[in-house]
């Protein structure tokens, strides 16, 4: 048995140590990582270990989001379900390094079975995720955790793939963010289906309640055709938190309980719209590496090095020489 189908099979048993293996290899895009796991996804099929509910949980720095996790954790491992955590932290664009922190505040799970958290680095992605944050999910799943926490790098306006990749999304926030809330409203705000005021004994509690209330007048408004229907009720629920002391976190993961099972009708066709997405994203990087290195390599290229002399001094634009290049690379398919 060879060594990659010997570590499929230890996964299907249950070795953490084997899917911790293959999670390494797949975030450092070794050869073969892949495949394995899409070797790991047909034996598991589509059974329900293998789809697991994926609960996305973001929100600015010191939401709290951390200890709001830890507290989901205990609450869901009391009715024996088994939970997957992955905590993305920004990778600095100075050093290259990220902290990895928040696994910190979820320390008294680490020796139960029956969660396994795992922090990435987002590695200069954009949209707040990693991008291998799927992989990671389809992984859990298949290691028989049913339901999968995203937990995301602090955010704002633009940091909205956890949208993309959740079956719930959960946006927290604190009392006296002011400002924020506003900042927050034109992305990921307006995407919640659950909206949650933690730390809700501190001054300002209420003010944020209606801030929130608010926007969610506004999302009715505005929001896009085709979009995700509402919660049942047509309300998105807001609900207030004090995850130190556990408290809202029984009624949060009911809400987050309601809201996955109404969506389980349409999570193949979630699945299937992530799945495009995944395969336009990585086929973009790979165009994005093939035609910068034919533009490497524009010294031996005369035609090339034209089309870059003439942006560089302004006698075209950069729109019009990029056509320019695609359909060079276009005429050769």
């Amino acid at each position: 048995m060879s060594v990659a189908m010997d570590r499929v099979g230890r996964i299907q048993a249950g070795d953490r140590r084997a899917m911790a293996s293959l999670m390494r290899d797949l975030e450092d895009g070794r050869p073969g990582a892949g495949a394995e796991l899409g070797r790991l996804r047909g034996a598991v099929g589509l059974a329900p270990g293998g789809v697991p509910l994926v609960v996305g949980v973001t929100g600015p720095p010191g939401s709290g989001k951390s200890t709001l996790v830890d507290g989901l954790l205990a609450h869901w491992r009391g009715q024996g379900t088994r939970v997957g955590v992955i905590a993305v932290d920004p990778t600095s664009p100075i050093h290259g390094g990220a902290i990895l922190g928040d696994r910190i505040r979820m320390q008294r799970h680490a020796t139960d079975a029956g969660v396994f958290i795992r922090s990435v680095a987002t590695r200069g992605a954009t949209g707040g995720l990693a991008r291998v944050v799927p992989d990671l999910v389809a992984l859990l799943g298949c290691g028989g955790f049913q339901q999968v926490v995203i937990e995301t790098v602090g955010i704002g306006q633009s940091e909205i793939d956890v949208t993309r990749e959740a079956d719930v999304t959960v946006v927290v926030v604190v009392p006296g963010l002011g400002d924020s809330i506003q900042a927050l409203k034109a992305g990921v705000l307006e995407l919640a289906d659950v909206l949650v005021v933690n730390k809700a004994d501190r001054e300002g509690a209420d003010a944020a309640v209606a801030s929130l209330r608010m926007m969610l007048e506004l999302r009715r408004v505005t929001r896009p055709a085709g979009a995700d229907a509402a919660p049942a009720g047509g309300e998105v629920p807001i609900l207030e938190t004090r995850a130190l002391v556990g408290q809202g976190l029984p009624e949060l993961a009911a809400a987050i309980a309601t809201i996955g099972a109404a969506r389980v009708p349409e999570r193949a066709t979630r699945r299937r719209r992530r799945a495009r997405a995944a395969i336009l994203e990585a086929a973009t990087r790979r165009l994005a590496g093939d035609l910068g290195a034919l533009l490497d390599a524009s010294g031996s290229d005369p035609a090339l090095r034209e089309l870059i002399d003439d942006v560089a001094e302004g006698r075209r634009d950069a729109n019009d020489a990029a056509e320019g290049l695609t359909a060079r690379v276009r005429a050769q398919y």
